[in-house]
């Protein structure tokens, strides 16, 4: 899947946009109606017992011992620009429509561009748009409490350092107990490592042009360093290639 492909022409009618806004406006009074939205219109297919979620990256995939782990927060930093975390989402969300699968995008500066996915692919997500940091960390825990998601991805890499260092390391760790007895892989995208509590910690080695986008075969060099928290230690993985 190229990151330019051209967005498919289909009728709008049912278009993930409209649960997006209806998302961004309830009230906290109607969390239970947002919740039965949240599965009406994401009816999830039934979970396996598995307790990893497939990237469908193959190197990645074996880098984190078969795919994104449920039950963890996954930071992934990405300290230069152009660095691959929207092509990442693109991937991310290609493979999910591939298997009848729904991922959570929540958008921390509203930044993010559908248009390169296409409706069929579009189907597939759930785009929550934010403009501040703690409101995308808000919507993370509304959804990670709602289990309806195998993967959710929490983007803040575009989102100022003053107002990320602003989120205590208290709601981190919040998100954590939420997570833990969830089948769902939670996906925090950064600038630079700064959750304490995150289960696994990954970061992208790229540096790419507008030029190197626009190539097919960049998805299949996308390089993602991997290392593992174990009680305080870090296991460290060798460079992992999505070939």
């Amino acid at each position: 899947m190229g990151a330019h492909s051209k967005i498919d022409d289909s009728p709008p009618g049912s278009s993930p946009f409209r649960a997006a806004r209806r998302c961004r406006s309830a009230s906290a009074g109607s969390i239970v109606d947002l919740r039965h939205l949240l599965a009406e219109r994401f009816p999830q297919v039934a979970l396996t017992g598995s307790a990893k979620v497939s990237t469908g990256l193959p190197a990645f995939d074996h880098a984190l011992e078969g795919g994104l782990p449920k039950g963890a927060i996954i930071e992934l930093t990405s300290s230069t620009h152009s660095a691959g975390t929207a092509l990442l989402i693109y991937l991310l969300l290609h493979h999910a429509c591939q298997h009848g699968q729904f991922i959570a995008l929540i958008d921390g500066r509203d930044s993010f561009d559908p248009q390169p996915l296409g409706y069929r692919r579009l189907r597939s997500l759930l785009w929550v748009r934010c403009t501040k940091a703690m409101e995308a960390v808000k919507a993370a825990d509304l959804l990670l409490r709602d289990g309806n998601f195998p993967v959710v991805i929490l983007d803040l890499v575009l989102n100022a350092p003053k107002e990320l260092q602003k989120i205590p390391q208290t709601s981190w760790y919040r998100l954590q107990r939420l997570i833990e007895p969830a089948p769902t892989a939670f996906l925090v995208l950064t600038r630079h490592s700064m959750i304490s509590s995150a289960q696994w910690k990954l970061m992208l080695k790229n540096a790419w042009q507008l030029a190197d986008l626009q190539r097919e075969e960049t998805a299949s060099q996308l390089q993602i360093h991997v290392q593992r928290i174990h009680g305080g230690g870090r296991q460290e993985f060798a460079m992992a290639e999505a070939s």
